[in-house]
């Protein structure tokens, strides 16, 4: 799909500084080069903060971006922008101008199966491929050698598998991120996800999973990875090598999970956090901070009765207050020693 800036502008309602006529096939999360760049054409990339070095901008992009950030550019006249009260909401209409359109899926039997496969267009498969009953692999998807996917298995459009890959029954890879923007009239407007999900080498997905495509990149799950039943991976992550998650673990968007972490079942983690390699995270934790030094992490509170638990809780609100006493009590016994 291509559009004019000027088409683009209307339709999420954004003034343009720079030419109306530019020819827009893309959306990018960088500002920077691409080799691989059609030349004939500009991307358009959304920013939220001005940490850029503009000498190394590419002219061949648009910004998306606010005012304020537009002020503190130093040559504004070398780029082409588009400036919205919201950029958010602008951006995530734009992510749906440029939705990809998938094909009617059609069936195929492969030799030596029964099952019938549901698949749509350009699909690489490697040798020694096996699947179970009732599987649909998407437009795009490109799959190695000895992958197996078992029953009721969804494959989106995009996907690329490595060797080595088993993907147990009903999990789906490659499903819609969970982006939403609120609008003026406090309705969601959701964010399209553009990008795709990449399997490595020699990982065994479980039951039941579930990993979003990313919104414009790749979410990768890198070698060696095991994961349990019932996991949910969203946008943009990105899982270490031999990496071992338990089941009805949630990782929200954009996490970067080191090498060889062991996270406990049910544990959540909260959207862009980072784990050094050789972490453990114990059962039922709630990861609301990086984790930047290797070690066995804890973050929950022990069970107790209800009653008990509320005692605690009310306590803990109250820590900063009885600190800041205890120091100020602290401060004066020291003051008064002194002088003795």
């Amino acid at each position: 799909m291509v559009y004019k800036l000027s088409e683009i502008a209307e339709k999420i309602d954004a003034l343009i500084l720079g030419n109306h006529n530019l020819e827009i096939n893309s959306i990018t999360s960088s500002v920077y080069n691409n080799p691989n760049t059609d030349c004939r054409y500009s991307s358009i990339v959304f920013i939220n903060k001005y940490d850029l070095n503009e000498e190394s901008i590419s002219v061949n992009k648009v910004i998306l971006l606010d005012k304020s950030i537009y002020e503190k550019f130093k040559n504004p006249e070398k780029f082409n922008f588009l400036i919205a009260k919201n950029p958010k909401l602008a951006f995530a209409l734009l992510t749906n101008l440029f939705k990809v359109k998938i094909t009617i899926p059609k069936n195929q039997i492969f030799p030596n199966n029964t099952n019938k496969l549901l698949i749509g267009e350009n699909i690489t498969f490697g040798l020694n491929f096996k699947y179970g009953s009732n599987c649909l692999i998407e437009d795009n998807v490109t799959i190695g050698d000895n992958v197996s996917i078992e029953n009721n298995v969804i494959i989106h459009h995009g996907t690329i598998i490595g060797n080595n890959v088993i993907i147990r029954s009903g999990s789906i890879i490659g499903s819609e991120g969970f982006g939403n923007v609120l609008t003026s009239d406090k309705s969601w407007c959701h964010i399209a996800h553009l990008g795709n999900v990449i399997l490595k080498n020699d990982i065994d997905i479980g039951a039941n999973c579930c990993i979003d495509r990313a919104t414009l990149d790749s979410t990768v799950i890198n070698s060696g990875v095991i994961i349990d039943n019932f996991v949910h991976i969203a946008h943009n992550v990105i899982i270490g090598e031999n990496t071992a998650i338990a089941a009805k673990v949630g990782i929200a968007g954009s996490c970067s999970i080191g090498k060889r972490n062991m996270i406990g079942g049910m544990t959540g983690i909260i959207d862009h956090i980072t784990t050094a390699d050789d972490v453990v995270i114990s059962a039922t934790s709630s990861v609301t901070t990086n984790i930047n030094e290797p070690g066995h992490y804890t973050g929950i509170m022990p069970i107790s009765k209800h009653a008990k638990w509320k005692r605690m809780a009310f306590w803990l609100t109250k820590l900063d207050k009885i600190l800041k006493k205890f120091s100020i009590n602290k401060d004066i016994n020291n003051e008064s020693n002194e002088y003795k």
